[in-house]
């Protein structure tokens, strides 16, 4: 997986997407009971404590690791049947025209359904080759989405003050909208060879003569 994030240049001009895809969950749109206040000179950003909850949205995300594009829909639920849904949306999409290969990393959630995805996906009658790569268990910080999310959370839902699911899945669209007119690859810097000199086994101890 480490060497696709470092050939994903390479293999993009070769025709083959390395993309990574994973989901942020329950996301709750929070209408304070008070408006926030912005940030003016010398005070800080007013959120009330108390709000009422206005609905919970799912949202699917896919990275384009070479291109930094990235492909969003928000649902309700976090089914098997949203991931379907939701790759497929993906898969025909402009993104992956004249593609031959998309080399798709995931984690092991069970939304992904890892048993059954690869059956699924050999019956769909695509265009182009869909080889798949599971993160292992506790690595899903491997996946480069997760960064994408981690914007999401500090560009989009802080202070998280919305008055329904509605505009929260329109300030979600927007925000990715604007994200891919001006995408950026993420500089990723954890490499195999950072990989292997951590978890490599140290060498055999020799006993002093």
């Amino acid at each position: 997986m480490l060497d696709l994030y470092a050939q994903a240049q390479l293999l993009q001009a070769q025709g083959e997407l390395t993309v990574c895809a994973d989901e942020k969950t329950s996301i709750q749109a929070r209408q304070r009971v008070t408006s926030t206040k912005a940030a003016t000179v010398g005070e800080v950003v007013q959120v009330a404590d108390r709000y009422k909850r206005m609905g919970v949205l799912q949202l699917f995300c896919a990275l384009v690791v070479a291109s930094g594009l990235t492909f969003a829909q928000t649902r309700t639920t976090k089914k098997f049947v949203d991931f379907q849904a939701f790759l497929h949306a993906f898969f025909h999409s402009s993104l992956c025209v004249g593609v031959q290969v998309i080399h798709l990393i995931l984690d092991n959630g069970p939304t992904h359904a890892p048993k059954q995805l690869g059956a699924w996906l050999a019956s769909l009658e695509l265009s182009f080759e869909v080889r798949l790569y599971w993160l292992p268990k506790y690595a899903s910080w491997l996946d480069q989405v997760e960064i994408i999310f981690s914007k999401v959370q500090r560009d989009v839902l802080t202070p998280n003050d919305f008055p329904s699911s509605l505009a929260l899945e329109r300030n979600l669209q927007a925000y990715f909208t604007e994200l891919n007119e001006h995408p950026k690859p993420i500089h990723w810097t954890y490499t195999k060879t950072k990989l292997l000199a951590k978890f490599s086994a140290p060498p055999p101890l020799q006993l002093a003569a």
